[in-house]
This record gives structure tokens, C-alpha cells and sequence, in this order.
């Protein structure tokens, strides 16, 4: 496996962030990150016990957030 598979798998979510890094991304608190999945506007996947947020999911909420 190539660096570039590793750091970039080809699983079709893009790379994959966790809370605190969407919230630091979009300047917002966790806690805001963790209302808007609650209230279904952002798609999680959960590995473990973690949460992770796919940049393609991430991209779709911004622009749909953008348009309302």
C-alpha cells in the first residue's frame, strides 16, 4: 500500500474527521458539531466508540446550510 492509499483510502467518504476536528474546521464548538447529529443535519459514522464525520458529509451539510 502506497502512503498516498494510506493517508487517502479509496472508500468513498473521503478522509474522515472527528468532532473536534469539524468543530475547529467550521469554528464552532463540539458541542454544536454534536446538536446538528442529534437533529440529523450531520451524517456520523461510528467506529468503535467513536464518532468520525466524512469530508463528502461534511462538503453536503455546508452546502446545503449555504442554500437555505
Amino acid at each position: 500500500m502506497s502512503d498516498e492509499e494510506a493517508t487517502h483510502p479509496d472508500h468513498g467518504l473521503g478522509s474522515l474527521l472527528t468532532i473536534k476536528q469539524t468543530a475547529d474546521h467550521l469554528q464552532v464548538s463540539t458541542k454544536t458539531i454534536r446538536r446538528w447529529i442529534t437533529s440529523g443535519d450531520l451524517t456520523p459514522h461510528r467506529f468503535g466508540r467513536q464518532w468520525r464525520i466524512s469530508e463528502l458529509d461534511l462538503q453536503a451539510f455546508i452546502r446545503m446550510r449555504r442554500e437555505a
